[in-house]
């Protein structure tokens, strides 16, 4: 005769592994993407040690969310500042599993992932990408941490013409996504101040060599010029507008607002040097000085541009998780589309477009060797 006794010791062993299973510890994979490699790697490694940072703290604080303990991990992408390499990395965190994505850092990259996230039904929270479009195309799952586009714009060419007395403005862009859209804006707000725009000239983001260009700006006379590419483009155009004898107001977007324009440029950085940055600076930051201090010490350099953003990122998400009691995309997006809470930066909470609500525009001047805060537009 058949024994049931395998059919007892199964029943048993289900009701003890039942209440074990629901104490399980659970892992929620986090994904960040920026440009790891390539001439924006310094910016994109900033980022990438944001999000780390922020984990490794959430981790310290042993959360639990639906009665579970959770583990995050990093799961971190490398896109090259390449829109195709965007594309085919954001499938590859979607094929992963991840929970939620820090990124893109550029705007010509989020764009394109945005619609695998979208598609997926991923959260998607980027730190620095400002072109408009990005929250533009209807996404409800598309977030962004600081000022758009259309702020930047405003501030700088109204800065030029109004703050600077740049009556004949020059704007220079590298035709990415990122660069051509700042531009755009800049123009409409240098006209709107009452100035002129004489030209309008480009490079790429790989432009070292604007000897040439310079050279027609030079015949244009402009007294004010607005650069929208990055650091790196931005160091060489000063150096070598330098060379010319060209004497102008400069004022560059946020992608060339770092350390390592002042670095790279040396000598050939003066008074008359501006850039504009996508939030505000660590004094205005609730706890941005401490911030700044635990990062230096953390990752042996400083904070180039927008790692307190992406760390406040993953904080916006992990406090979505917690108030829906899930760390399924689905079900806790709504709590991130409805998110108030206090980070690093301030006050984090989102429009009906996924763009943060009073985002704030500061402009830097270089003086003694730094850049310096001179004034913070919201």
């Amino acid at each position: 005769m058949q024994s049931s006794r395998p059919l007892i010791c199964l029943a048993s062993l289900t009701l003890v592994l039942q209440p074990l299973a629901a104490h399980a510890d659970l892992t929620v994979k986090i994904g960040q993407v920026s440009p790891l490699t390539g001439e924006l790697s310094h910016i994109g490694k900033d980022d990438e040690n944001g999000v780390r940072l922020a984990i490794e703290d959430l981790n310290s604080r042993k959360i639990r969310i639906g009665g579970q303990n959770v583990t995050f991990v990093l799961d971190s992408q490398d896109d090259a500042a390449d829109p195709k390499t965007a594309v085919t990395v954001a499938q590859k965190l979607v094929d992963d599993g991840v929970a939620g994505v820090v990124g893109h850092a550029n705007s010509g990259t989020s764009i394109p992932a945005s619609k695998i996230y979208s598609d997926a039904g991923v959260p998607m929270i980027t730190e620095s990408a400002t072109n408009p479009k990005l929250t533009q195309q209807g996404f409800t799952n598309v977030f962004r941490m600081v000022a758009n586009d259309v702020r930047q714009g405003t501030v700088i060419g109204s800065y030029l013409v109004r703050d600077l007395g740049a009556r004949k403005v020059l704007i220079v862009d590298d035709r990415t996504a990122y660069g051509q859209g700042l531009a755009d804006e800049i123009e409409k707000a240098v006209k709107a101040a009452g100035g002129n725009v004489v030209a309008r000239e480009y490079g790429t983001d790989k432009t070292t060599n604007w000897m040439a260009i310079l050279t027609t700006i030079k015949s244009r006379q402009p007294d004010g010029i607005a650069f929208t590419g990055g650091d790196t483009q931005a160091a060489a155009f000063v150096q070598q507008a330098q060379k010319l004898g060209l004497k102008v107001k400069f004022i560059a977007g946020d992608e060339a607002c770092t350390p390592q324009f002042i670095k790279l440029a040396g000598s050939s950085m003066n008074n008359d040097t501006y850039c504009t940055l996508a939030g505000v600076p660590p004094a205005k930051m609730p706890q941005g000085p401490e911030f700044f201090k635990r990062y230096q010490q953390r990752f042996g350099v400083p904070v180039q541009l927008y790692a307190p953003y992406a760390y406040d990122a993953v904080l916006a998400m992990a406090d979505a998780m917690q108030a829906a009691g899930s760390t399924d995309p689905k079900v806790y997006l709504p709590k991130l589309r409805a998110s108030k809470l206090d980070g690093v930066t301030g006050a984090i909470q989102f429009d009906e477009k996924g763009d943060i609500r009073n985002g704030a525009i500061t402009v830097r001047q270089f003086d003694q060797g730094n850049w310096t805060d001179k004034s913070v537009v919201r």
